[in-house]
């Protein structure tokens, strides 16, 4: 055996004690627990072995009523129901909420190829029990036919396998330095697996701990931590931001890089800091059959505490079942008692005369035992006398002390538990849903540090699988990932990418939606306790349900949600097509319309357009009554030069008629001789009259002309005339001249 087996053996061996030394009480509580919680009529291990003997001897009555087992079943299911889940919360370099949530969904993928439900139950079961419970993480190959690994959540079946370092401070666990999983193999299997290992008899610990066995053999498998230290260096960059890196990251070229920077600028920071690695042993006998560096830097035990407490130097740990076996013990003693007062009660015999069953014997013998339909007696004796009736002696009574002996206890039980009446679902006051409701939960506060518990231990699984996950998925590859509704999508896992996620278009050929590098961002871990999925897909229907029935205008907004709720045949199909059906209507409700910010640009469009449009017919009836204005002016200068023409025309006449009626009443007075000097004289005057337009230049069109014209269109209706103007101000205008 090499020098440094022996060193490791030697260690382990001092450890192994160090651990039985602290835990060898704790151990033999626990088994004494267990037994006692899965205790029944056949084993009896809910009355003490003296207890239980003197009463053999004497034949008296044991029963066992294991009520302790349900209210320890109460706790568990409870546990079951509202089990924790893991979330993954980004923090920072480069990681964002989408990164996250895929990170998620491979943490649940993990959970669900290695049936991690099943772990945390037996986990939950042992630390309600017996104080305390354990699982584990591996790496294995994720097929026979593949080198890729893979991480697996494994079951510990039995915690007393499990020895971790007494010295912890953190109640995970995970400050661990150590710690052992024992499995029993059989023999002729170790021996065939192992050969002349398995035939090495030798004993690690104390004796009461042997390691080998005549028909089975011990397999151990060791785990230890070891810190050192090394750089973490922070470079800043020319955003004002720090890019951190340890040594160890970068290898031995970039480790003397990043020294060399720190050397040259002032700027770049480093300081020491821890560096964990963690070494698996697998012994078998007194040898080391196999070594290897594990991963990770938590050691992959996860332990689930229900109550632990170190008094004056001595490890304790307890769960439920420490706290109900006195009141346990009391209720199976008292209930024997009363059972065995009542069997030895005899039957209510009759106490009659002897005259009065005579001769009748046969009919009174069996009276306590079979159901006759008369009891004849005699009523007189031979000489005529009466003789009494027989007549039954009153019933036997119970023995009232040992029932109340038993409600006693079983009081004792609740209150020890703080489980009572309304937690297991009896009829109380309450009256209302609620009131009901909060009344079960008051036994869920008492217990409350168990489910507590659990979540803790499950953000520790967490917190292993995230430091796993960037070094075991090391390769690219293709996974199906799953949300918690059970939607399935496959993401390429690829350590080169440069961002944490790339998000693909989601056509129908595409083989992946994303592209996911798990060794870019930091993220933080934890375990929110509740409802599983199940429940609150149906509390969530009924609340919808309500909210429908009330305001039935909500179906366009949340139809598609209340389908996607629905747990009947074609619930999917029906989803499907009012979320279609939302989309057509109101897109923006699905997120594919205008944003906010649109929208209210959108609507103070609107309004602007409506009130442009009310100026503009506000206008169009100003201009119209313009124009009508200017109709009647039109109307009435023709209508004055029309009478100015008419009076024109009536002088004219006149003067015309005048003369003409001058020149009739003086011809014929008168010789022609005579005439002509008055003709000429006339025209004369005519010729040298004042002009008055004389020096006017007189317009190209005639004034009367045009306002005859102008009747026309005076005369044409409205609509005619913001016809014309409409195609007017179309035409284009003719440049001015110089």
């Amino acid at each position: 055996m090499a020098e440094r087996d022996k060193t490791i053996l030697a260690r382990a061996k001092k450890r192994f004690q160090e651990c039985t030394s602290w835990e060898s009480a704790f151990r033999q509580r626990f088994k004494e627990d267990m037994r006692f919680l899965y205790a029944d009529s056949d084993n009896q291990d809910q009355w003490n072995a003296s207890v239980r003997a003197g009463r053999n001897l004497a034949g008296q009555v044991m029963v066992t009523i294991n009520k302790t087992h349900t209210h320890w079943l109460h706790v568990v299911n409870q546990v079951k129901m509202n089990r924790p889940q893991v979330s993954v919360s980004p923090t920072g370099d480069q990681s964002t909420y989408e990164s996250a949530q895929i990170l998620e969904q491979v943490i649940r993928r993990i959970e669900y190829i290695s049936d991690a439900e099943t772990a945390y139950d037996i986990a939950t079961q042992f630390m309600v029990g017996g104080g305390i419970g354990y699982w584990r993480v591996v790496t294995d190959y994720t097929d026979q036919d593949s080198f890729d690994q893979d991480i697996f959540i494994r079951q510990v079946p039995d915690p007393l396998a499990v020895y971790l370092d007494p010295n912890i401070k953190m109640q995970d666990g995970s400050d661990a330095k150590f710690a052992f999983i024992f499995d029993e193999m059989p023999r002729k299997d170790a021996e065939a697996k192992y050969g002349k290992l398995a035939q090495m008899s030798t004993s690690l610990g104390d004796a009461a701990e042997n390691w080998m066995k005549t028909d089975s053999v011990r397999i151990a498998e060791y785990y230890e931590r070891s810190e050192t230290k090394e750089w973490l260096y922070a470079i800043p960059a020319d955003d004002g931001s720090m890019t951190l890196a340890r040594e160890s990251e970068l290898g031995q070229d970039g480790a003397r890089m990043l020294k060399q920077e720190y050397e040259q600028r002032e700027d770049v920071m480093r300081r020491r800091v821890p560096k964990y690695s963690v070494v698996h042993h697998l012994i078998v006998g007194d040898s080391i059959a196999e070594t290897s560096i594990w991963p990770g830097k938590y050691i992959p035990i996860v332990r689930c505490v229900g109550e632990e407490i170190v008094m004056d130097g001595r490890l304790d740990r307890k769960g439920l079942t420490r706290y109900l076996k006195d009141p346990q013990r009391a209720y199976n003693y008292n209930a024997s008692a009363a059972l065995e007062y009542g069997a030895l009660q005899s039957k209510s015999p009759y106490l009659a005369p002897v005259e009065a069953i005579e001769g009748l014997e046969d009919f009174w013998a069996t009276a306590n035992s079979q159901n006759h339909a008369y009891l004849p007696y005699n009523h007189a004796d031979e000489s005529g006398n009466p003789v009494p009736a027989p007549v039954r002696q009153p019933a036997p009574t119970g023995a009232t002390v040992f029932i109340e002996g038993m409600q006693t206890a079983e009081h004792e039980m609740m209150m020890a538990s703080g489980q009572y009446e309304a937690t297991f679902s009896a009829q109380g006051n309450e009256i209302s849903g609620r009131s009901i409701e909060q009344r079960q939960k008051q036994g869920e506060r008492v217990t409350f540090h168990y489910p507590d518990a659990l979540a803790k231990s499950i953000r520790f699984t967490g917190k292993i699988i995230l430091d796993l996950i960037p070094k075991i998925y090391d390769t690219k590859r293709v996974i199906r990932i799953m949300s918690e509704s059970g939607t399935e999508q496959a993401i390429e896992i690829d350590p080169q990418a440069k961002q944490a996620l790339q998000q693909h278009e989601q056509e129908q050929d595409a083989k992946v939606q994303a592209v996911f590098n798990p060794n870019v961002g930091q993220y933080d871990v934890v375990a929110t306790a509740g409802p599983n999925y199940e429940t609150r897909r149906k509390e969530a229907f009924a609340a919808m349900t309500d909210l429908l029935a009330g305001n039935m205008s909500l179906a366009p907004v949340i139809g598609d949600l209340y389908m996607g709720a629905a747990d009947f045949p074609n619930a999917d199909e029906l989803q499907e097509r009012m979320r279609n059906w939302i989309a057509g209507m109101n897109p923006g409700i699905m997120g594919n319309g205008p944003s906010p910010q649109e929208q209210q640009l959108m609507q103070h469009n609107q309004l602007l357009m409506q009130e442009l449009t009310r100026m503009k017919a506000e206008l169009d009836d100003k201009t119209i009554q313009r124009q009508l204005e200017q109709k009647r002016v039109d109307m009435d200068a023709l209508n004055h030069l029309a009478l100015r023409m008419e009076n024109d025309n009536k002088q004219v006449q006149l003067a015309y008629d005048s003369i003409t009626k001058r020149l009739q009443a003086m011809a014929p007075m008168m010789s022609e001789d005579a005439l002509e000097p008055i003709i000429r004289k006339m025209i004369g005057e005519a010729l040298t009259a004042y002009n008055p337009d004389a020096g006017v230049q007189p317009d190209s069109a005639d004034p009367a002309n045009v306002y005859a014209h102008g009747i026309d269109s005076v005369l044409q209706p409205i609509d005619a005339l913001k016809e014309a103007e409409v195609k007017s101000a179309n035409q284009p205008q003719a440049a001015p001249q110089q």
